[in-house]
């Protein structure tokens, strides 16, 4: 099942999708990875879904990725007398450690952190921005405010803290035993929620152990500022733009995703735009004009993925959602100034073997016009580099390692396939060229070009090149 475009699309799963025939029909209107919300989705559930994943993919013969999003830190006030109170801009409002249920003066705060890191002059926005307060005076036990805008606040309502640098991780009690699950799965990423810092990860890499990627979540400023930082330590990044627009001006947004994706293309990392692509198809059977432009704007920078939340999870046309995304990619990759856009945003390659092997399989298969650029990767580093490239050709990501080709799959470009281990490099070079032939990428006396490290089974150690033909019998011919 080859996608007539390299860009994947990531579908969020849920009541309207999960089902084994509708994440069967998901995939195959262009679902590449599946999503499953870990604010949502208790344990049984959870691993009632990957089973349903995993028996589609066994079915299609196509590797599938799985992504557990972690629900991460979430910050609420307490209750109120009347379960809700009135505001005035210009009032003075109180958060406090006092239990006793608020009114129009004060509300409990049940987490001491906020209380004792908040300083005067933080904003605090409640209800997702709709009440926006500033401190003015803070004693560690209590945080004196001022309204800012919005008039209302009712029970519960999240918190989101823009200034502030909480001193306490993004893992919280229920993401851990969340995480201990999802480790006993065949799931391949973790994303997590609400990074502020690089420390953010370590407990989770200390806890995984490389059994799943991971993919920080880009969604408080705290994030932003340290940007190159948690991309070292992260397998990769999304850009959530749902809580990026609640904790900073939304019209900073739009800039925010090109400097993160840019930055992620730079240092060779996989990039996922999310929240809000076709919002409107939740309700609607057709996206607005807006929002199939931000999806090809999403596709014009040369993100990775795109992200669908609530339209597969709990709107009305999950599936007719995933088949419009891939029209508008395929679409957006097929215009004339798609290929310029891509090659001026393109990174310069680094200083070592690897990258200098992608940079001229890249090079050598547009001069020659070559039918497919083939990557044998068992940790998945040289499909990674060849995708980091961004060519026009096709690539085939060739592993031995189903985890591998799973993990790829949100990779741009990549048509992953999983393959017996090779014997040796003539074996890699017969297995390429089979591959190339029987996956409708090349036919007889076309011409491919295959990466791969020397020694086999040397994670990054890309450093070998070599052009073959297509012979009859889909073999090598030369």
């Amino acid at each position: 099942m080859r996608r007539a475009r390299k860009v994947k699309i990531l579908a969020t799963l849920g009541p309207a999708s999960s089902e084994e025939a509708v994440i069967e029909k998901l995939f195959e209107a262009g679902a590449d990875v599946f999503r499953i919300n870990m604010s949502h989705a208790d344990h049984d559930l959870m691993r009632e879904l990957v089973r349903r994943i995993r028996n589609v993919e066994r079915k299609l013969g196509r590797p599938i990725g799985i992504l557990a999003d972690l629900q991460g830190p979430k910050l609420r006030v307490g209750k109120f007398k009347d379960g809700k109170v009135e505001l005035t801009p210009g009032q003075i409002f109180t958060m406090d450690d006092d239990e006793t249920p608020g009114d129009e003066t004060r509300v409990f705060l049940p987490h001491p952190e906020i209380l004792q890191a908040v300083q005067p002059g933080d904003r605090l926005l409640i209800d997702d921005g709709r009440l926006a307060l500033q401190a003015e005076a803070t004693d560690g036990k209590s945080i004196r405010c001022k309204v800012i805008s919005g008039t209302k606040i009712s029970d519960r309502k999240g918190v989101s803290l823009p200034d502030t640098t909480l001193p306490v991780g993004a893992l919280t009690e229920k993401d851990r035993r969340d995480l201990d699950a999802v480790l006993l799965e065949d799931i391949d990423w973790v994303a997590l929620s609400f990074i502020q810092r690089p420390e953010d990860l370590a407990e989770v890499r200390k806890i995984a152990r490389g059994r799943v990627a991971l993919m920080s979540k880009i969604e408080k400023p705290q994030a932003v500022t340290r940007l190159d930082e948690i991309i070292e330590l992260s397998d990769a990044l999304m850009v959530a733009r749902g809580d990026l627009g609640v904790e900073m001006p939304l019209e900073s947004v739009p800039g925010i995703q090109k400097q993160i994706v840019r930055a992620c293309r730079k240092a060779g990392k996989p990039v996922v735009v999310a929240t809000q692509m076709l919002e409107s198809m939740i309700s609607a059977p057709v996206p607005t004009r807006a929002e199939v432009s931000d999806v090809a704007t999403a596709v014009f920078d040369g993100a990775d993925a795109v992200m669908l939340s609530a339209e597969s999870a709990a709107g009305d046309y999950p599936v007719e959602a995933v088949a419009t995304m891939a029209r508008i990619a395929e679409k957006v990759e097929r215009d004339p100034n798609y290929p310029s856009i891509v090659n001026n945003q393109r990174s310069e390659p680094e200083a070592t073997g690897a990258d200098a092997v992608s940079l001229a399989a890249r090079q050598i298969a547009t001069t020659l016009n070559l039918s497919a650029i083939i990557c044998y990767t068992s940790s998945g580093t040289t499909g990674l580099r060849a995708s980091r490239e961004r060519p026009l050709t096709p690539i085939i990501a060739l592993s031995p390692v189903v985890e591998t080709a799973r993990r790829l799959s949100l990779v741009w470009g990549l048509h992953c396939v999983v393959t017996e281990d090779a014997h040796d490099l003539d074996d890699v070079v017969n297995r390429a060229c089979h591959l190339a032939y029987r996956e409708d990428f090349a036919k007889p006396g076309d011409r491919v070009i295959i990466t791969v490290g020397v020694p086999l089974r040397t994670p990054g150690n890309t450093n070998m090149l070599r052009i073959a033909y297509i012979g009859m019998d889909g073999l090598t011919g030369i």
